[in-house]
C-alpha cells in the first residue's frame, strides 16, 4: 500500500484539502487555517503527511503524522 499524503492547496472557492492523486478535494474551506486544521485531522487518522502550500503553489510547510523513520531534528511541533 502506498502512502498518499494530504495537501492544503489554493482553490477556486478558498482552500482545499486534497489527497495525493485524487481528482476531487476532500474538503474546501474559506481560510487556509481552517483547511490546515481539517487536513491535520485527516493526516493523523491516516498516519500520513500534511503538505501546506502557499497561494502561488509553492510548498510552505509539511508535518508528518505517521511512523516517520527519519523524524525531523527541529522541535517546532
Amino acid at each position: 500500500m502506498t502512502k498518499k499524503d494530504y495537501h492544503v492547496v489554493p482553490g477556486q472557492n478558498g482552500w482545499a484539502v486534497k489527497r495525493e492523486g485524487a481528482e476531487r478535494a476532500s474538503s474546501v474551506h474559506p481560510t487556509q487555517q481552517q483547511a490546515i486544521d481539517a487536513g491535520k485531522e485527516l493526516a493523523k487518522t491516516h498516519k500520513t503527511e500534511l503538505v501546506i502550500h502557499r497561494p502561488n503553489g509553492q510548498i510552505r510547510d509539511s508535518d508528518s503524522y505517521g511512523n516517520d523513520p527519519n523524524p525531523p531534528k527541529d522541535k517546532k511541533h
